[in-house]
């Protein structure tokens, strides 16, 4: 299991205007992502930072993710600043303990 985090700094702007870029049809295509078993949508007004966190099966997806088209299209935005990409594996165990989200973690741990 791979968690990808995504993090950008947002064109200073109304917030009524930027949250009116988000609706249901937004989130729709990242059904199709190979390997995405979910993924959670950040927004920090403050800051005016914004992102996801994605929770992929496995480094393949996560890094064809990174490498695809919907980050390129992100990396290709003037309009957002500050991109920061990350990947990081999951410590099984102390997100079990802690009661992570995982899709299949403990069915992961009990085969490991």
């Amino acid at each position: 299991m791979v968690i990808v985090q995504i993090n950008y700094r947002r064109p200073d702007m109304p917030k009524a205007e930027w949250d009116a870029r988000y609706s249901d049809e937004t989130a729709k295509p990242f059904l199709s992502v190979d390997g995405l078993q979910w993924k959670i949508w950040l927004d920090g007004e403050d800051e005016k930072l914004s992102g996801g966190i994605y929770c992929f099966a496995d480094r393949a997806s996560a890094q064809a993710y990174v490498d695809g088209p919907i980050v390129a299209r992100i990396k290709a935005n003037t309009a957002l600043s500050d991109l920061s990409i990350r990947v990081f594996d999951v410590r099984a165990r102390q997100s079990e303990i802690t009661h992570a989200p995982v899709p299949g973690l403990l069915t992961r741990m009990a085969a490991e």
